[in-house]
């Protein structure tokens, strides 16, 4: 009779955190990933004992902004998304934005043990979640790439503090790293957007696309390898990794321009920001791997060669 009871207490512990876990499924590989290298490239002081740090604290943002997300529209997730916890039935709305309002202090706390800068981070992103959510500031498209630039630059700052040591401080390395990333995000963001150009149309959702549908392709034909050679001078890159870093810029930024249809544009998003999967076969044996090695993932390594070979 334990066993039994246990058993299905065990189980229904694994179903909540599932649950849980689903809520920040498609930010493992765009943002978990890529900030969490960020940091480890960025942190002044590194502490292999606290490098787990960084990623649990971006994890647990993400967490809060992905459920203040996805309970302002679940009729639509359930068209597009229907995986995600709220359209599978797995948690209602009203749980889902118990959940929401609750995540605010916790990720308050786990900050502040992190120390100033790492609340100050948790605190802005909190105020910024509301912005971008409650507030409807990811309806116009100048705005959408302003406030998620400055959500993932608290991010960068969160991570980065708590992969150091307790109640460390960014240096002006750090800083520099931050205010860089989350320039080059907010001017290349809408490489995302293009693949939905179409269904944003229709619902009336403002982005640079649907605004401006040619300028923004060509932003991102000059922007991307623009960024890619600016990038690779301030962080004193050498030449030969600057080469290779412009012209694989060049290619994701031309690709927008000369291919334009749906399917498309989800490739170009992929070079720009998002995995690629390599299948490998043998003796009956698969293996799946993600392969990171873009555009967007690459520029967050490029402070970390500077800490490297010039940094202190």
């Amino acid at each position: 009779m334990f066993s039994q009871a246990l058993t299905v207490r065990v189980d229904s512990i694994a179903r909540h955190l599932e649950t849980v876990s689903l809520f920040t499924e498609n930010d493992v590989r765009t943002t978990l990933i890529p900030v969490t290298i960020f940091a480890l490239s960025v942190v002044p002081k590194y502490d292999t004992t606290h490098a787990w740090h960084a990623p649990l604290w971006i994890w647990f943002h993400l967490l809060q902004f992905n459920i203040a997300n996805q309970i302002q529209d679940p009729e639509e997730d359930r068209k597009n998304k229907p995986s995600r916890p709220i359209p599978a039935g797995r948690i209602s709305v009203d749980s889902a934005a118990d959940m929401r309002w609750v995540m605010i202090p916790l990720c308050l706390l786990l900050s502040f043990w992190h120390g100033t800068q790492a609340l100050l981070a948790s605190t802005v992103f909190a105020a910024l979640t509301i912005w971008y959510n409650e507030l409807h500031g990811d309806k116009m498209g100048l705005s959408k790439n302003v406030l998620t630039a400055i959500l993932g630059g608290c991010l960068e700052v969160g991570a980065t503090v708590a992969a150091g040591p307790h109640n460390s401080c960014i240096d002006k390395a750090g800083a520099l790293a931050v205010t860089l990333s989350s320039t080059v995000f907010a001017t290349t963001l809408h490489a995302q957007d293009f693949k939905d150009e179409e269904g944003d149309r229709l619902t009336g959702r403002l982005t640079l696309p649907t605004i401006f549908p040619k300028a923004a392709r060509f932003s991102m034909m000059f922007g991307i390898p623009l960024w890619s050679y600016g990038l690779s001078c301030i962080w004193k890159i050498d030449a030969l990794s600057t080469t290779a870093f412009v012209v694989y810029g060049a290619f994701v930024g031309t690709r927008f321009v000369m291919y334009n249809t749906v399917g498309a544009d989800k490739q170009s998003c992929k070079f720009y920001s998002v995995s690629r999967n390599i299948t490998w076969e043998h003796n009956e044996v698969k293996l799946t791997m993600d392969l990171y090695q873009l555009w967007y993932a690459l520029a967050h390594l490029l402070p970390g060669y500077w800490r490297f070979f010039y940094g202190v």
